[in-house]
């Protein structure tokens, strides 16, 4: 006589189920740590490109110290510009006393000279 089916599983389907487990275990720790490891090279290459404090302290004096001799500078070449243009205006000035009165002096007397009442 042969013995009916059972709902139990026999300890060879148990020892396979068991053996299939581990592998599927083994296979998602693997998984896992692979996924660890990328995820630990793209934070040490966000820490390499991260600087310490002292670093961006360091580099934010430079820049203020940049800025300055920038703000100096132009400051200096405004006040250069506000010079030039000041000589100008004198320049201007002189030319009107030196050349355009003497001119206008001349051409009154000959205009008076004209009307008979000379000095």
């Amino acid at each position: 006589m042969s013995t009916p089916p059972t709902s139990e599983p026999t300890l060879w389907e148990l020892q396979r189920a068991l053996l299939q487990m581990r592998e599927d275990q083994r296979d998602g720790i693997a998984g896992l740590r692979d996924d660890l490891r990328a995820d630990l090279q793209v934070l040490a290459g966000r820490i390499e490109q991260a600087v310490t404090k002292d670093v961006y302290l360091a580099d934010q004096r430079l820049t203020d110290q940049r800025l300055a001799v920038l703000e100096r500078d132009l400051a200096a070449e405004v006040r250069a510009r506000e010079v030039a243009e000041a000589e100008a205006v004198t320049a201007r000035r002189w030319l009107i006393g030196a050349f355009v009165a003497p001119i206008v002096v001349a051409a009154l007397q000959l205009w008076l000279m004209s009307k008979g009442n000379s000095p």
